[in-house]
């Protein structure tokens, strides 16, 4: 250390000589020709520093005008402690180079790095002098200090921004005004923790660039990504000044906070729509008081599910343009097809709000992947479309035919329910054997006819469904083909006589002559006059339970039998249409 600490003389003594005014006498100093090497001085005579820890990255080293803060501990040649900053729990804070320290010491500390620790021997000379300090250090002493630097700044400094992690997509950046959530570490330039976000499993949520957070912080924010990791490094001119916050950040403190943006928003914005699959038929639309069933994934901006229909494996069934679900949903469900996959993102005053709800934060922004399945409105009927029609179609299917006929079963989306696969599927029409909508699709039908019938759930299953193969307030496509129809009696009869009826029926049923005719006798009778076609069933039902109700209608006073008293044909009730049983 001696060699250029003599060089600093010999240029501090020039230039002193310089601003004498024997201009002379101080060329011939400067350039006189070398004497021989001095003697070492002795120990305790010059400045010496001793480097005991240097970190291994050392970004920026103190500079004269440089502001710092460190710790010391200050003593003499024999040990004896006369001053400590430990003691008082704090740093000393200065600017190095401006005389505010000895000189040795503004010497020492340039080159320092932050959390790099000296030992520093200091000359009187460059000390307290001759003089000393009073009660504290006497005169012509060496003093020792242990120093260890915390932080370092320069009032020309800016705040500092290292982007370590970038998305790929960056569709949007911080931006005055803005709302934003994100993750944070705080620590001082020596790496201590003052505060983190992390530890108390709760963003910190504020507005940017409108004097809600410190200025560092309202600047390192601007153009940042969800996602985005940066570290911004801030100067305490621009953090919490020379007071520090009261609590864990002292004055004059350079700060550094690693930080992790999760959501990003403007109260002005508003629904977002990414239309992501759009199918090539879309013959109609969502509106307003439609019935929607679809799937969704809900996540957050920065990616994380809070929901999903799949996991459940049923869709989310609701009304929309009403109010059944948020602002943003009943926004963003509007104008879709059967089948589109869109993304909606949601601001949080059209979401959940400040609060939020379960696993959703507060103010957070909300991604929702949908898939609409299925969509009708309470007033729709049913959609009846003629693929194929005979040239032959004079007959037509009517309340109480008997139909045979094959069929597919699907959903809007074109996910099969059930077919017939080669059987087919037997039904009297209008007698409540099929779903209200299933009955009206195939009135008027010819055979060899094929049609799609569309069936909306009011029509259909309803609400419940069919547990296991049809969801609730599910849309029903069929694809039909009527194979066979065998017409049926007018309406409200069972049984019909194809010609004259007699006038003794009873005493034909009668067989005994007991003046009683029991079922067993009823039965019998009927079923010989549809084998010698003197009389037809209802078809496509069971024979005895057409004839046990035809029956029952007979026994007035239900004892099991009936009476030529209580004997009477349909004619002689109704006045009307064909003669019944």
């Amino acid at each position: 250390m001696a060699g250029p600490a003599a060089v600093r003389r010999r240029g501090r003594c020039c230039g002193a000589l310089l601003v004498l005014p024997a201009v002379l006498v101080s060329w011939a100093a400067c350039q006189a020709p070398p004497v021989p090497a001095a003697q070492p001085p002795p120990d305790g005579a010059e400045l010496r520093v001793e480097r005991r820890f240097v970190p291994e990255s050392c970004p920026r080293a103190v500079r004269p005008g440089d502001f710092v803060r460190y710790h010391y501990l200050g003593s003499f040649p024999d040990g004896t402690r006369f001053d400590s900053s430990y003691d008082r729990g704090s740093t000393f804070n200065v600017f190095v180079g401006k005389g505010q320290l000895i000189a040795g010491m503004d010497q020492a500390l340039v080159g320092m790095c932050v959390n790099e620790r000296r030992f520093v021997q200091i000359p009187p000379k460059l000390g307290y002098g001759s003089e000393g300090v009073s009660g504290v250090i006497p005169p012509n002493a060496v003093l020792h200090f242990d120093v260890l630097l915390i932080d370092l700044w320069n009032l020309e400094d800016e705040v500092q921004v290292q982007t370590y992690f970038k998305p790929e997509k960056c569709p949007r950046t911080v931006q005055v005004s803005d709302f934003v959530r994100y993750h944070y570490n705080g620590t001082f330039l020596d790496g201590t923790l003052f505060d983190s976000s992390h530890n108390r499993m709760r963003t910190y949520d504020t507005y940017v660039g409108i004097g809600w957070l410190i200025p560092g912080m309202d600047q390192g924010l601007l153009g940042m990504c969800v996602g985005e990791k940066r570290i911004i490094t801030i100067p305490p001119f621009l953090a919490y000044g020379e007071e520090g916050d009261g609590k864990e950040i002292p004055g004059q403190a350079s700060l550094i906070f690693d930080v992790v943006l999760l959501d990003l928003h403007n109260p002005k914005d508003g629904v977002a729509i990414e239309n992501q699959q759009v199918p090539e038929s879309c013959e109609r639309r969502s509106q307003a008081g439609d019935f929607l069933r679809y799937h969704y994934n809900g996540t957050l901006l920065d990616g994380t599910l809070f929901d999903s229909s799949y996991s459940r494996n049923r869709t989310y069934d609701t009304y929309v343009g009403q109010g059944y679900v948020i602002a943003g949903m009943d926004e963003g469900l509007l104008g879709v097809c059967t089948g589109e996959k869109r993304r909606i993102i949601i601001p949080p005053h059209l979401g959940y709000g400040e609060e939020g709800r379960g696993k959703i934060p507060g103010s957070a922004v909300l991604v929702f992947d949908i898939h609409v399945v299925d969509f009708h409105n309470p007033s729709d009927s049913v959609s009846i479309t003629v693929n194929y029609k005979p040239s032959n179609c004079t007959i037509l299917s009517k309340k109480g035919d008997y139909l045979k006929y094959h069929y597919n079963a699907s959903l809007l989306d074109g996910t099969l329910l059930d077919s017939t696969l080669g059987k087919t599927y037997n039904i009297v029409l209008g007698s409540g054997q099929v779903v209200v909508g299933m009955d009206m699709g195939l009135q008027d039908m010819c055979v060899g006819e094929r049609r799609t019938v569309i069936i909306p759930p009011h029509l259909g299953y309803g609400e419940d469904g069919v547990e296991g193969e049809v969801p609730g307030s599910a849309v029903l496509v069929f694809d039909i083909e009527l194979l066979e129809l065998v017409s049926g009696l007018p309406e409200g009869y069972m049984f019909v006589w194809n010609g004259e009826v007699s006038p003794n029926l009873f005493e034909e049923i009668d067989q005994n002559h007991d003046g009683e005719v029991l079922l067993e006798e009823f039965s019998e009778y009927i079923q010989a006059q549809v084998d010698s076609g003197k009389g037809k069933l209802a078809p496509g039902f069971e024979f005895e339970k057409i004839v046990k109700n035809m029956f029952t209608n007979q026994d007035r006073d239900g004892n099991g039998k009936v009476t030529a008293e209580e004997f009477k044909l349909k004619d002689q009730e109704a006045k009307e249409g064909h003669d019944e049983l």
